[in-house]
């Protein structure tokens, strides 16, 4: 699996630290799903991809567009 939550937040230049507070998370929790070191839940994954305005597919690596 390809999570590109890494890819969406370095294109929009946002710290690890922006997106846990934007989303009232750790900062050491976006680490570990970045690194792959945790996998998010489903209302997590949920969030992250409101946030960024993609689809799961697209969060999770399973499409190449984000809509």
């Amino acid at each position: 699996m390809e999570f590109r939550l890494k890819e969406l937040r370095k294109k929009r230049k946002i710290s690890q630290l922006k997106l846990a507070l934007d989303l009232n998370m750790n900062q050491n929790t976006i680490s570990r799903y970045e690194n792959l070191e945790r996998e998010a839940d489903y209302e997590t994954l949920i969030k992250l991809a409101d946030y960024f305005d993609v689809s799961l597919d697209y969060l999770l690596g399973r499409k190449d567009y984000k809509k």
